[in-house]
């Protein structure tokens, strides 16, 4: 059987961003056939209930490590908080790793649930980490995003 891997769905080319758009990238598409890697696409934000489009969502203080730890904030632009709907997404994208034996994940890069590494603050991209990001690499799935695979 092949390796699986999770993957965020709109890298794949599924139209799961909040304005209703994809991130698709073939290095990635490329990457996954050569490796023979069974990707399990994710999008955090729908698992969580969240339609497409929705609206934009950032970390008001902290990032997912702080949403985790109970002293993040997030809101949507509407002034929503948030944090409870992506602890959900986070919940359930790492029930479905697990449900699928996923010990890495590829996932988008400055999300608010994917941000494996940047992530949005207010509207500055700063470092920090988004909640599925956080929650998946504290259950020791190894992060990666599309910054990991040459562009085209």
């Amino acid at each position: 059987m092949a390796e699986t891997i999770l993957v965020s769905a709109c890298l794949l080319g599924l139209e799961t961003r909040y304005d209703g758009s994809h991130n698709l990238n073939s290095s990635i598409i490329e990457y996954l056939r050569t490796e023979e890697l069974t990707a399990i696409p994710i999008c955090p934000e729908q698992l969580a209930g969240l339609a497409t489009p929705r609206p934009k969502t950032r970390f008001t203080a902290g990032d997912g490590e702080a949403v985790l730890d109970g002293v993040g904030r997030m809101e949507d632009e509407l002034g929503t908080d948030m944090a409870l709907v992506f602890l959900r997404g986070a919940q359930m994208s790492l029930q479905i790793a697990r449900l699928n034996q996923c010990n890495r994940a590829i996932l988008k890069q400055r999300s608010p649930s994917c941000g494996c590494r940047t992530i949005y603050l207010q509207t500055e991209k700063t470092e920090g980490m988004g909640v599925t990001a956080a929650l998946l690499s504290r259950n020791g799935i190894k992060l990666l995003s599309e910054e990991d695979f040459p562009s085209e």
